[in-house]
């Protein structure tokens, strides 16, 4: 006779595994959301809609406030021309940031190639498209150089940045000898290089050829973010560059691609830098490295890349004009503004961080 009792001990053995089993099944019913997660999730798909709200707010207030002083189309005009250079070098600021990286040396590459210009074409008589290209290549070659030491070297790039600010400032003075080109001389030897601080007269409003063209280079660069192969792959490798890579997308030829964008725009900023004061001097723009990370900043972009917006950029430098020509209207010391502007700062991280935890 053949004895099971061992086989139903192991049966039963095995049953009883089975019974402490996890018997759940998939869920895939949607449940629902909070007020607090819905304005979260709102948030986080539509980055530019916070800095749009502080901006519509501001313009309220400080019009309650100071009166017809500030929403005149004198000053409204006056804060465009103001925020021309911040906007413009924002936008090379957000194009490293998307990329989850960080550039403090776009105020250096900006007033180093303001300086060539300048010498080229009213020291040395060069023939001024022969100084201008030669500050774009500047431009250029400053952030190639970036962006190799990030790409081909793996350093971080708020250690490079730092460093060749250092360099490329250094080199500045050096070129200039410490001095400033006047208005005069620039306006007779090369007329071109002041064009984008011509005045034009708007209804009731003075603005300059420099706002157009800032407005021209938002529009151009949110056209590449936002309906190009390229921006796709730059959203894509600052939002996870290991997964753009297996995607296909080759991550150092964007970053590289990136970066010398970024100081072709610094080129770019140098021309309006010239036309917003005239004169080229190798101490203007000393705030610019920190004024275009504000500007991102507040409009919305994330310092861990792959959100952000060239739209957000521009209502961040808007809101930082409003804020201190709203505050210098109401009599508040410039170092009170200051503090105001730090403080939105580090609100707009902080929201940021809490909007991001809607894909954590």
């Amino acid at each position: 006779m053949t004895d099971t009792s061992g086989e139903k001990r192991g049966m039963q053995a095995f049953e009883t595994v089975l019974s402490k089993q996890d018997t759940r099944v998939a869920e895939f019913e949607v449940h629902a959301r909070s007020p607090l997660q819905m304005l979260q999730h709102f948030l986080h798909a539509n980055p530019t809609a916070v800095p749009a709200i502080v901006l519509v707010l501001g313009v309220a207030v400080f019009s309650a406030i100071v009166g017809p002083r500030f929403y005149s189309a004198f000053n409204l005009s006056l804060i465009l021309q103001q925020v021309t250079i911040i906007c413009i070098i924002g936008v090379a600021q957000t194009l490293i940031v998307l990329t989850a990286g960080i550039d403090l040396s776009v105020g250096a590459v900006m007033v180093l190639c303001s300086v060539i210009m300048g010498k080229l074409a009213v020291a040395l008589g060069l023939p001024v498209p022969v100084a201008f290209a030669a500050g774009l290549a500047t431009g250029a070659a400053c952030g190639a150089f970036n962006g190799l030491l990030v790409v081909r070297l793996k350093l971080p790039p708020f250690i490079v940045t730092l460093g060749t600010w250092s360099i490329f400032f250094s080199l500045n003075l050096w070129y200039s000898g410490a001095q400033t080109i006047r208005a005069q001389d620039v306006a007779k030897a090369a007329p071109f290089l002041q064009w984008l601080g011509t005045p034009v007269d708007l209804l009731g409003a003075r603005l300059t050829y420099g706002t157009f063209f800032m407005l021209g280079l938002v529009a151009i660069v949110w056209y590449v973010l936002n309906r190009t192969a390229l921006g796709r792959h730059i959203y894509a490798v600052g939002d996870d560059p290991d997964a753009a890579r297996l995607a296909g997308i080759r991550t150092d030829k964007v970053l590289f691609c990136v970066y010398v964008a970024a100081g072709v725009i610094c080129a770019l900023g140098a021309w309006a830098l010239i036309g917003r004061i005239g004169s080229i001097s190798p101490q203007a723009g000393q705030t610019a490295n920190l004024d275009s990370i504000t500007a991102v900043v507040i409009g919305g972009a994330s310092l861990f890349g792959g959100r952000g917006s060239i739209i957000g950029t521009l209502i961040g430098a808007l809101i930082v004009g409003v804020s201190r020509s709203g505050l210098a209207l109401s009599g508040v010391d410039v170092l009170w503004q200051e503090f105001a502007v730090g403080s939105l700062i580090i609100v707009a991280v902080t929201l940021d961080q809490w909007i991001r935890k809607v894909s954590a």
